[in-house]
Protein backbone atom coordinates (compact mmCIF):
# COMPACT_ATOMS: atom_id res chain seq x y z
CA UNK A 1 0.00 0.00 0.00
CA UNK A 2 2.69 2.33 1.13
CA UNK A 3 4.80 1.77 -2.39
CA UNK A 4 1.77 2.65 -4.45
CA UNK A 5 1.58 5.91 -2.61
CA UNK A 6 4.60 6.96 -2.87
CA UNK A 7 4.16 6.16 -6.43
CA UNK A 8 0.93 8.39 -7.18
CA UNK A 9 2.70 11.09 -5.24
CA UNK A 10 5.44 11.09 -6.93
CA UNK A 11 3.65 11.25 -10.30
CA UNK A 12 1.35 14.07 -8.95
CA UNK A 13 4.69 16.24 -8.23
CA UNK A 14 5.87 15.58 -11.77
CA UNK A 15 2.68 16.45 -12.94
CA UNK A 16 2.93 19.82 -10.70
CA UNK A 17 6.54 20.53 -11.66
CA UNK A 18 5.39 19.98 -15.49
CA UNK A 19 2.40 21.92 -15.09
CA UNK A 20 4.06 25.00 -13.73
CA UNK A 21 7.51 25.02 -15.68
CA UNK A 22 9.75 24.19 -13.01
CA UNK A 23 11.10 21.13 -14.65
CA UNK A 24 12.07 23.50 -17.86
CA UNK A 25 15.91 23.29 -17.08
CA UNK A 26 15.76 19.51 -16.90
CA UNK A 27 13.57 19.56 -20.59
CA UNK A 28 16.06 21.88 -21.33
CA UNK A 29 19.02 19.52 -20.87
CA UNK A 30 16.90 16.65 -22.35
CA UNK A 31 16.13 18.35 -25.76
CA UNK A 32 20.02 19.91 -25.83
CA UNK A 33 21.57 16.42 -25.51
CA UNK A 34 19.24 15.12 -28.34
CA UNK A 35 19.40 18.42 -30.90
CA UNK A 36 22.76 19.86 -29.64
CA UNK A 37 24.69 17.54 -29.29
CA UNK A 38 28.22 19.31 -30.71
CA UNK A 39 27.58 22.75 -28.39
CA UNK A 40 28.01 23.27 -24.59
CA UNK A 41 24.50 23.56 -22.65
CA UNK A 42 23.30 26.68 -20.14
CA UNK A 43 24.27 26.26 -16.43
CA UNK A 44 20.82 26.25 -14.59
CA UNK A 45 21.94 29.81 -13.57
CA UNK A 46 22.79 30.94 -17.57
CA UNK A 47 19.45 29.22 -18.17
CA UNK A 48 17.07 31.13 -15.86
CA UNK A 49 18.32 34.05 -16.13
CA UNK A 50 18.02 33.72 -20.17
CA UNK A 51 14.35 32.51 -20.20
CA UNK A 52 13.83 35.88 -17.34
CA UNK A 53 15.07 38.05 -19.66
CA UNK A 54 13.02 36.05 -22.09
CA UNK A 55 9.85 37.15 -20.18
CA UNK A 56 10.13 40.57 -19.15
CA UNK A 57 12.25 42.37 -22.01
CA UNK A 58 9.08 43.10 -23.85
CA UNK A 59 7.52 44.22 -20.80
CA UNK A 60 6.96 48.41 -21.49
CA UNK A 61 4.47 49.46 -19.18
CA UNK A 62 4.19 49.48 -14.97
CA UNK A 63 1.18 47.40 -14.29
Amino acid sequence: MATGLKTWLRGCWRFVRELSGDDGYERYLAHHAACHIDSVALTRREYFRRREGEKWEGVRRCC
